[in-house]
């Protein structure tokens, strides 16, 4: 089982982003899925869930309003649509991946997790 994530970068403050998350090596579309961040000196926090249908999204409150989460089933995939960026956002952005809901938005501790991608918002 393999998570895969893209599109970080530098942007500047106000900017967009979007982030891809290609996943392999089993059935994904039957897992809640999503993303989480962790700052320079900061401890890993969470950022956003979909469930495996992709009925019912969830965020953290300081994003609300600005990303938006999204998957593909038949391409294995979920994205986080990130506008309205800013410098706060700075932060390594992880997907991940549990066959629970409430291992993502309960535990927040998913059985799988992406190698990161760096995300930079400059002022």
């Amino acid at each position: 089982a393999q998570l895969e994530e893209s599109g970080g970068g530098l942007v500047q403050a106000g900017g967009s982003l979007r982030l891809s998350c290609a996943a392999s090596g089993r059935t994904f579309s039957s897992y809640a899925m999503g993303w989480f961040r962790q700052a320079p000196g900061k401890e890993r926090e969470f950022v956003s869930a979909i469930t495996f249908r992709g009925t019912t999204t969830y965020y953290e409150d300081s994003v609300k309003g600005r990303f938006a989460i999204s998957r593909d089933n038949a391409k294995n995939t979920v994205y986080l649509q990130m506008n309205s960026l800013k410098p706060d956002d700075t932060a390594v952005y992880y997907c991940a991946a549990d066959p629970l809901w409430g291992g993502l938005i309960q535990s927040r501790t998913p059985k799988f997790w992406g190698q990161g991608t760096q995300v930079t918002v400059s002022s």
